[in-house]
């Protein structure tokens, strides 16, 4: 199961959502696109949070998704990453949307995967399968980030290599980025893997973890974990967020949340 998008819902109360605009749409393959809406001025958001889209239906109640949103908070428009279900009740309709298309978004953008849900740490860990990459690059690319961690590394785990959304531009360490550019060329670290093509990194996160390649050059600090210093954002597959979770809590890490800050996060929202 995609953790990105929650089951459809359906809600009925209509000032609860504005209408907004599609902007653009790239589709990365046949299972994985993009695309980006105007931003209301009056929404605001944490990087990392999410929010809810959607699409009228014939009974005239919008179909609603929750999708994190994948700009940051400064950014001028909202951008998403989505799965392409060809039976999906809302994900079938909306891979076919096209700039100028009018979608639902809901005025309330919530969540956990978010810095204040932390305690102050020296490096941060993003671990992501799939669409879960998507609350990652708004973190990554808010200029906040890297006045709290010494570190940023982003994890990000799929099956194919078609499937690694975002590579150059996280390859190239955000260059393109002129707020973030000059930071996440020193600070930030971007390790993409593939479980079921050859690659140059491959295996789940867990297995670079144990085996101490997640920590090879150029991260840097220790070749393991540590409870003290680390600080673990989780976003993807209900297994990877069990088996992580699970590994840290054994080596002493505790959940967080926003009344709450802790070693590691995940977004409880999406996971069933």
């Amino acid at each position: 199961m995609n953790m990105h998008v929650r089951p459809p819902a359906l809600i009925p109360d209509h000032s609860a959502f504005s209408t907004a605009e599609v902007l653009w749409v790239k589709h990365w393959n046949e299972h994985l696109f993009s695309f980006a809406i105007t931003r209301p001025a009056s929404f605001r958001f944490r990087s990392g949070e999410f929010v809810m889209i959607g699409l009228p239906t014939d009974s005239g109640k919008p179909l609603m998704r929750a999708y994190s949103i994948a700009s940051p908070d400064y950014a001028e428009e909202l951008e998403f990453l989505s799965i392409k279900v060809p039976d999906g009740p809302l994900t079938a309709r909306l891979q076919t949307v096209h700039a100028g298309d009018q979608l639902y978004l809901g005025k309330k953008p919530v969540g956990t995967l978010v810095c204040d849900a932390l305690l102050p740490g020296r490096r941060l860990f993003l671990f992501s399968t799939g669409t879960g990459l998507a609350p990652f690059l708004s973190l990554a690319r808010d200029p906040s980030i890297y006045d709290m961690f010494t570190q940023i590394v982003l994890v990000h785990c799929v099956r194919r290599v078609s499937d690694l959304a975002y590579h150059d531009e996280l390859t190239a360490q955000l260059a393109a980025d002129p707020l973030v550019s000059d930071q996440a060329l020193l600070q930030f670290h971007y390790v993409p893997t593939v479980t079921r093509e050859p690659f140059r990194t491959a295996g789940r996160i867990g297995a670079l973890i144990e085996d101490g390649r997640l920590f090879a050059p150029p991260v840097g600090g220790e070749r393991a974990l540590n409870s003290e210093t680390d600080r673990i954002m989780m976003c993807g597959s209900m297994a990877m967020i069990r088996d992580l979770g699970a590994m840290l809590e054994s080596q002493g890490f505790t959940e967080g949340s926003n009344a709450n800050p802790g070693h590691y996060v995940i977004e409880r929202a999406f996971v069933d």
